[in-house]
């Protein structure tokens, strides 16, 4: 027959055929013994529905077999599915309700392929929801809006159990909780709000109970191993059973409770807390810290401020016991500078590579702990000892290991690292600049006496200075070693020339350094009356046996400074050249010399040193002075460029530009802003004496 011939299926006939296919259905899913669907069966159910939705009006039934689809669902989970769950209990319940919503899936994806040309046509003209959801939501309004409660409660009972240790089924919570999932039908909110908040509720109760006991029983690192290993195992939980969305919400419940509520008194334990850890060198507990406390909010604050006061303690017990030692040796009357502040350099040394090293490998480099170890170097390394500052210390100890018979016996490679680490030291000092001013000092002494052990070592350091405090901090230094590199060249040149010319020959040996002015530390230049001969001072005793002070002073024309210097070192030295009446240790402008004939030495040629000058006073006014030039500089470049400036805000760019070289004193600043009102470069303003403006 044609399709225009076929007969009219009414309601009720065709109804009672598709009522026999749903029964085969629920037969089946019920494990009864029933045959499976041939194709032919399926097809059938598929074209009777065909038919009764495309036969003319009023014998289209889509909309009503749209309805009995849903009734069909109602009437077997109200009769059959309800019951069966309502008679059991617990994990029981649980098992069963994972069956049902198994066989209810499966009806679902039967009777929506049976009924499938209402999605086609009638569903989708009317806007109406699709079978698959009809079916589902069947499920969801009759089974899970009854039961959801219980099943939450058990399911968190279960988690509970688990978290006491007992063994529970885990494969079974995950279908159970995919219920939760997928009755959402790709919304999260029935598992969020119906399962999800009582288990952080719950997981923040069982926890706080828990952290409460340990607290008090526990030393900060058994406790800390405790909430390591719950996170470890709620993060586990999430990996078995919990949707992959809880886990963040979880961890935050578990570390609120565990680490939160009790930060300060765990770090704070007396025997045990971060001090300790500290003090004892507890390396995998202080790395267990970082780790926990790095996921709580602000967490690692209070570790780095632990941190920061522990490592400026270690440091000024260090620079305590280095005044101490040398008190005691000043009261010994033995060498009060020298050995006591490398042996201080050195430790100093040591704690930064310690602390360092716990930067890098407990608080994996963490900025907050970098910050932390900066401020606490920069507080004790400032202090400096018995009277000298650090940048002098640094200074001291860098000569010790570059000149000749220094102090240190080191390798090449053990050199170079320890002059690294003193550049790294430079970077927690203030007065960077006069550091530079001692080093040029010192630089210059192991250049112009042939006192330095290696060349190498000497740019090296110069290049690493300029990495760490930039170019113009070491321009004068490397100008100094290259006139030292050039003079070489020079000698060797003219002693080549010497050997090679019979009629050039002075006489004597003679050495000659060519310096470039703006390099080298400033000097003194005078008028020496040179003799024809060399050896200025001891010629002048050819002439005559007895000379006074104030004779010798006229006949070289020199200062008193240098004569007091030059006649120290021939009367009151090792070497007694000359002898002087009366017969003291000191040079006094009434003393009278004359030339020692009994003098001998066993050597055939002696070295007469002058006595050093006092270095350090020199340095410090010369650094002062240069700061007073930097200040100006700063403040007129500031002025230029701002025209207008308050007291205030003048003061502290100027704080901030010069920072990396020194920290300039306020006062200081006070008083170069007045000098350049003096001089016209500045002016206060009329109306408000706090307010400058730049004069062009």
């Amino acid at each position: 027959m044609t399709m225009n011939q076929r007969s009219t299926i009414d309601l009720e006939q065709g109804w009672d055929f598709m009522q026999n296919g749903i029964t085969k259905l629920k037969n089946i899913l019920e494990g009864l013994p029933e045959p499976q669907f041939s194709s032919e069966d399926y097809m059938m159910l598929y074209t009777t529905i065909y038919n009764m939705c495309t036969q003319k009006p009023p014998h289209d039934y889509s909309q009503q077999l749209y309805d009995k689809y849903k009734e069909a669902f109602q009437e077997y989970i109200t009769t059959t599915v309800l019951p069966s769950l309502k008679e059991k209990h617990d994990e029981f319940m649980l098992r069963e309700l994972v069956q049902r919503w198994s066989n209810h899936k499966i009806m679902v994806r039967w009777l929506s392929r049976f009924f499938h040309y209402l999605d086609r046509y009638f569903v989708a003209r009317r806007s109406l929801p699709i079978l698959r959801e009809v079916g589902l939501s069947c499920f969801r309004d009759l089974v899970y809006v009854e039961l959801s409660g219980k099943v939450k409660d058990a399911v968190i009972s279960l988690i509970d159990q688990e978290r006491e240790g007992e063994q529970i089924d885990r494969a079974l919570l995950k279908n159970v909780l995919d219920i939760f999932v997928e009755i959402g039908m790709g919304q999260m909110e029935y598992y969020e709000n119906d399962f999800e908040a009582a288990l952080l509720n719950d997981t923040a109760a069982y926890y706080s109970r828990k952290a409460s006991n340990w607290i008090l029983d526990d030393s900060c690192p058994d406790y800390m191993l405790k909430a390591e290993e719950c996170l470890k195992r709620e993060k586990d939980r999430v990996a078995h059973y919990l949707h992959s969305s809880s886990e963040t919400k979880l961890l935050e419940k578990v570390q609120h409770e565990l680490l939160s509520v009790y930060a300060t008194q765990l770090l704070e334990k007396e025997h045990s807390g971060c001090h300790a850890l500290l003090r004892d060198d507890k390396v995998d507990d202080l790395s267990r810290m970082y780790r926990l406390f790095s996921k709580i909010p602000r967490g690692l604050e209070p570790v780095a401020q632990i941190f920061k006061q522990h490592v400026t303690a270690e440091g000024t017990a260090l620079v305590k016991q280095a005044e101490d030692a040398a008190s005691t040796k000043k009261a010994e009357k033995r060498d009060v500078i020298g050995l006591q502040e490398q042996v201080f350099v050195r430790k100093v040394i040591e704690l930064h590579d310690k602390f360092m090293a716990y930067v890098n490998d407990c608080f994996l480099n963490h900025t907050l702990f970098h910050k932390a170890l900066k401020e606490a170097f920069e507080v004790f390394c400032n202090k400096g000892v018995a009277g000298s500052s650090s940048a002098e210390l640094l200074a001291t100890f860098c000569d010790n290991i570059l000149k000749k018979g220094g102090s240190e016996k080191l390798s090449d490679e053990a050199i170079e690292e320890t002059l690294e680490k003193v550049v790294k030291l430079l970077a927690y000092i203030s007065d960077k600049d006069l550091f530079a001013e001692f080093y040029r000092k010192k630089l210059a002494r192991r250049l112009l006496f042939d006192k330095s052990a290696n060349d190498e070592h000497e740019r090296s350091i110069l290049t690493k200075l300029k990495q760490q405090c930039g170019g113009q901090f070491t321009s004068k230094m490397e100008g100094m070693v290259t006139d030292l590199t050039l003079a070489r060249e020079n000698q060797a040149s003219f002693e080549e020339y010497l050997s090679n010319s019979p009629n050039a020959n002075p006489g004597i040996d003679l050495t000659v350094t060519v310096l470039t002015t703006g390099f080298w530390p400033s000097y003194k230049s005078f008028d020496l009356n040179l003799p024809a001969e060399m050896a200025a001072a001891l010629l002048l005793f050819n002439a005559s046996d007895r000379l006074s002070y104030q004779e010798i002073m006229t006949q070289l024309n020199l200062s008193d400074d240098d004569v007091i210097r030059l006649l120290h070192s021939l009367s009151c030295a090792r070497y007694k050249i000359l002898t002087k009446e009366p017969n003291t240790k000191t040079i006094s402008p009434t003393d009278i010399f004359e030339f020692n004939s009994k003098f001998t030495d066993k050597m055939r040629r002696i070295k007469i040193p002058l006595p050093p000058v006092d270095e350090k006073k020199k340095v410090i006014e010369d650094v002062d002075k240069d700061r007073r030039y930097a200040i100006d500089a700063s403040i007129v470049r500031i002025m230029k460029s701002r025209k207008v400036l308050g007291y205030q805000q003048l003061v502290m760019e100027c704080v901030e530009q010069l920072g990396r070289m020194f920290k300039p004193d306020v006062k200081a600043i006070k008083k170069r802003i007045e000098d350049l009102i003096t001089r016209d470069y500045l002016e206060r303003d009329k109306e408000n004496p706090n307010l400058f403006k730049y004069l062009a």
